[in-house]
């Protein structure tokens, strides 16, 4: 039997059942994603680092005009959004329990840091481009995408239980 990492209580937050090495992980990725995103907003093109832009989606992709404009009101506010997500992260690895609104904070986090993760390791549908063996280079960081995918799995199953 598969013992469940994350599960809701009686009292309506949130177990967590996570061991060491996978806290010390979840500790380390807040930190990698905070330096990309922050070096990323202080670049004077922006939008150079294409698996951080990821991050912030084009809203008016046919409209350079307005999508400037949209990048001016938004950005900041996106931005600060992602960050306050990981420094949640971050700040409860070692908790044993979490409220929903930290849980919400931990989802996003690692959904942020799959979506960088996966768009550098040109992750698809298809599976194609997973290495067929463990000395691939790319392993390792397919091991992390693989378990922050299972992760953010038991988070809306949690959630939605």
């Amino acid at each position: 039997m598969i013992r469940r990492r994350v599960r809701r209580d009686r009292r309506g937050e949130f177990e967590l059942r996570i061991p060491p090495d996978e806290r010390d992980l979840l500790r380390s990725v807040g930190p990698q994603l905070r330096d990309l995103l922050v070096r990323e907003a202080a670049s004077a093109q922006g939008g150079e680092d294409t698996a951080v832009s990821r991050l912030f989606p084009v809203a008016y992709p046919t409209d350079e005009d307005r999508q400037t404009e949209y990048r001016l009101l938004a950005h900041d506010e996106l931005l600060a959004s992602h960050l306050g997500a990981l420094a949640v992260l971050e700040e409860t690895a070692g908790a044993d329990r979490l409220d929903e609104d930290q849980l919400l904070s931990w989802m996003r986090a690692i959904n942020h840091v799959r979506l960088v993760l996966g768009t550098r390791l040109d992750v698809t549908e298809d599976g194609d481009e997973r290495p067929r063996s463990a000395r691939d280079p790319r392993a390792p960081a397919f091991a992390v995408y693989d378990y922050l995918t299972y992760l953010q799995g038991e988070i809306i199953e949690a959630l939605s239980g």
